[in-house]
């Protein structure tokens, strides 16, 4: 504040960068009493891409790029249209901005909090039960979430057949009719 600084240094240096990229702009006023223009820029921003418009609106801050609104102070678009009927750019910056209002907030005093150990905490009264539904699945074969239904429920089978004789309570290798299918074979 002392050098004459009004504005934050980066507010003040996104001012500068605006600027300098408001000079290669095309600015048609749409109504001067209304302060709405039509912002045309000539140099695009990648080569394929044609140069874009933007309507800009000084009396409610709008800007069709969006950073006037978002940002509270002048796009390189609204400084542009400033520039073409000599407006003064600095009335759009937000007094948020201001070192001023800064100094303002960081003037008033905090309370200090007191000691740790005088704090009043009052007794837990719920008890937290976990649901362990909520649980997450052990490592493994990942359970199903299907819901089952009638189509679900098999027939009990008598167990595994084997596969010679088709009949349950043995396998292949142990099936009474085993060597008799082999000898049939050879």
């Amino acid at each position: 504040m002392e050098a004459g600084h009004v504005f934050f240094e980066y507010v003040w240096n996104a001012m500068v960068v605006n600027r300098r990229m408001a000079r290669s702009m095309n600015v048609e006023v749409y109504s001067r009493r209304n302060e709405t223009f039509h912002v045309t820029e000539t140099i695009g921003h990648r080569p394929c891409i044609p140069p874009r418009s933007y309507r800009v609106d000084l009396r409610n801050r709008r800007c069709d790029c969006k950073r006037f609104q978002t940002l509270h102070y002048p796009c390189a678009h609204v400084i542009a249209a400033c520039a073409k009927v000599s407006l003064n750019v600095d009335q759009f910056i937000d007094e948020v901005y201001t070192l001023e209002r800064t100094l303002r907030v960081w003037e008033n005093k905090f309370p200090v909090l007191p000691d740790l150990s005088t704090w009043e905490v009052p007794p837990t009264t719920i008890e937290l039960v976990p649901n362990k539904g909520l649980r997450r699945n052990p490592k493994g074969h990942p359970q199903s979430s299907r819901i089952r239904n009638e189509m679900d429920i098999r027939e009990k089978s008598d167990g595994k057949l084997c596969g010679v004789c088709r009949l349950p309570g043995h396998n292949q290798n142990t099936c009474l009719l085993r060597n008799y299918h082999i000898g049939q074979s050879s």
